[in-house]
């Protein structure tokens, strides 16, 4: 499994605000204009997953398949052409001073890691940004 890690990011809330907030994906439609278009195409969610298209690659999604409570939610790719894990990641250090940080993990080859690694480091740390910005 070849692992990507976001910047840590601060959000200047308590991580239960926070937890409770990403926990829920239809919480999204708050943000769903902030979602790059050319990125991501037919974004859709409900409580527990994702559902997005992307070039070339079409239709995959993200299921919720772990909660636990304020410090971490793990999610799991469905009908991706490579199986993935991502983990956001919450540590409160003090108060309203929650840290953040995005990790996935994937099933890569040789061939297809050379092709991939740029472009999901890039993804994991846009998705860092755009959480980081949420109006919690």
């Amino acid at each position: 499994m070849t692992k990507f890690e976001s910047e840590i990011k601060t959000i200047y809330r308590d991580s239960a605000t926070i937890f409770n907030k990403l926990s829920d994906l239809s919480n999204l439609e708050q943000i769903k204009d902030q979602i790059p278009q050319d990125k991501l195409k037919d974004v859709e969610f409900d409580s527990d997953s994702l559902r997005f298209s992307v070039d070339p690659v079409g239709k995959i999604g993200l299921r919720i398949i772990e909660r636990e409570p304020h410090k971490t939610i793990k999610f799991k790719s469905e009908k991706a052409p490579i199986d993935f894990f991502v983990w956001i990641q919450l540590k409160e250090v003090g108060e309203n001073d929650t840290k953040l940080k995005i990790t996935l993990q994937a099933e890569l080859n040789i061939f297809i890691k050379g092709m991939v690694s740029k472009p999901l480091q890039e993804a994991v740390n846009k998705l860092a940004d755009m959480i980081s910005s949420f109006p919690f």
